[in-house]
């Protein structure tokens, strides 16, 4: 259990600079954190965020400045004293061992209880089991973390932080992967935890959530700390403008796209089930339309597209390509056939983290970059060509299309993603959560390429937890409940408040009752 709060910074942070290949990342950043508060960190994709923590973490090891815990210095560049001084800290990609459960994940590093050499794990679990009580755990701690949702592998990773008596939780996305009710689950354990004193660095792009749960907020940009302010003294509109450096740019007034029901459509589902997660499903989707998919986590949306992307097989129904019967086996095969996805999990399901940016974005059309048509060698020349020409189209931050695409913002791999299929023959995109984990402004960005691969021709399906994302980026609106399409918006109909209404209710029950 932390300690009492004391009064002043518990943690102060002095001049913290890092340079990569002679890049600032961190440029003499200031910065308090005091126990017992909740102290949000926003910024754009490569604002600094991520190297801020990484040095508090020791595993960057700062160029200058310095960091004091409780009055004492940190020692630079050691995880090892970082976790002697309290500091614990909980990425977006979960670090737990999906074959342990959840009890040997939480006790991963710590101390345990021996007898005759072998671990005594009821004994060494009494500090685990506490800081379980303490989060709310009702799952058995017996439990495979591979049979755990994410709400709830969240919860073991906190009660791991708190087996080792953590004084401050650094917290990255927390809420990027959980619907509305275990987004509030998490926001209650947050404020409970600061009221016993526990200091918590919460690193998050949504925005309302950040001032509504914040006691404060600083904002970078650049690598340098622009703003800082106490709970209150920034709306959402100000916080933008402190991230990007101007306020964002409305919509365009363009007309949304005239679906042309006369027209062919390059998709055509047709009562498609799978399981009970997709039932029934039928709709088409057309040429260089941006048509969207609504809905809760949980509705049948990922599903859905896994399915017409040959990830899986339905159960029922087909699919229909510029008007033929389209018998997907796998997602090789929906490739050929000119169906690419962009998946939700990025990181470990779309980006090979290792290589480089230039892989990244060729990997889908080798044969045409072969040196020689028919041997299986592929031409340095042309692929350095086409890489660096799809950076450039889309706006790619990187030194290099040879830096590896794990050291790039999480916005930058999704714009990579999407670049791995504009000259690959796509007649239709599938994106699923296109801005999850990215900034505002890296979310203009990616919208705009979106549109841009939309007015050339190719079809445009786009799933997304973000109500406000679906107003801004949809031609027309499907929004799932159930497995079921509950309702279609278009034009002026498109609005937050349909979206959610449609959300919970469905628009062909003609007795207008919530199932």
């Amino acid at each position: 259990m932390p300690s009492a709060v004391s009064a002043g910074p518990w943690m102060r942070i002095r001049g913290l600079t890092k340079s990569f290949a002679g890049e600032l990342a961190l440029d003499h950043a200031d910065l308090d954190i005091e126990r017992g508060k909740v102290h949000g960190l926003v910024g754009a994709n490569g604002a600094g965020k991520s190297t801020l923590i990484r040095c508090l973490a020791g595993v960057t090891l700062a160029d200058e400045g310095s960091v004091t815990v409780s009055g004492e210095d940190l020692q630079k560049g050691s995880p090892r004293a970082s976790e002697q001084a309290g500091l614990a800290f909980i990425h977006q990609e979960l670090n737990l061992i999906p074959h342990f459960n959840a009890l040997q994940n939480m006790l991963l590093g710590a101390p345990k209880v021996t007898r005759f050499g072998i671990i005594d794990w009821q004994r060494s679990g009494v500090a685990a089991r506490a800081a379980a009580e303490r989060v709310g755990i009702r799952f058995p701690l017996e439990t495979k973390v591979s049979e755990l949702s994410v709400a709830q592998r969240w919860l073991v990773m906190i009660s791991k932080a708190l087996v080792r008596d953590a004084s401050m939780i650094a917290m990255d996305e927390p809420t990027a992967s959980l619907s509305g009710p275990e987004s509030e689950q998490l926001f209650a354990i947050i404020r409970d935890l600061s009221a016993q004193g526990v200091a918590i660095l919460y690193v998050s792009h949504r925005l309302e959530e950040v001032l509504q749960l914040c006691d404060r907020i600083t904002v970078l940009r650049d690598g340098r700390i622009v703003d800082a302010a106490e709970r209150g003294a920034l709306d959402k509109k100000g916080l933008v403008r402190a991230i990007i450096g101007h306020d964002i740019r409305p919509p365009d007034e363009r007309a949304r796209f005239a679906t042309n029901r006369s027209r062919q459509p390059i998709l055509s589902v047709r009562d498609i089930a799978w399981k009970s997660a997709v039932k029934g499903v039928r709709f088409d989707l057309y040429p260089g339309e941006v048509l969207a998919l609504g809905g809760l986590v949980g509705a049948g949306r990922t599903e859905l597209a896994h399915l017409m992307a040959g990830v899986t097989r339905p159960d029922a129904g087909h699919f229909e390509l510029d008007g033929k019967r389209l018998d997907i086996a796998n997602e090789a095969q929906a490739i050929r056939a000119g169906i690419a996805l962009v998946p939700e999990e990025r990181r470990s399901q779309g980006v090979m983290l290792q290589q480089s940016v230039g892989f990244n974005i060729n990997i889908s059309t080798l044969k045409k970059l072969r040196a020689v048509p028919g041997l299986p060698f592929v031409s340095d020349r042309k692929a350095r060509r086409q890489a660096e020409g799809l950076v450039a189209r889309l706006g790619i931050k990187t030194p290099s299309v040879k830096t590896k695409i794990g050291g790039l913002s999480g916005g930058n791999q999704q714009k990579a993603l999407i670049a791995r299929w504009l000259n690959a023959g796509t007649k239709l995109l599938i994106l699923d959560e296109p801005s999850r984990g990215v900034d505002v402004g890296a979310r203009e960005e990616i919208h705009d390429a979106i549109r841009a691969l939309a007015r050339s021709g190719v079809g445009i399906l786009a799933i997304s937890s973000d109500v406000e994302e679906l107003t801004l980026l949809a031609d027309r609106v499907l929004v799932m409940r159930e497995g079921r399409i509950t309702g279609e918006l278009t034009g002026a109909d498109i609005t937050e408040a349909r979206i959610i209404e449609l959300s919970y209710h469905d628009a062909n029950d003609e007795e207008g009752n919530i199932a």
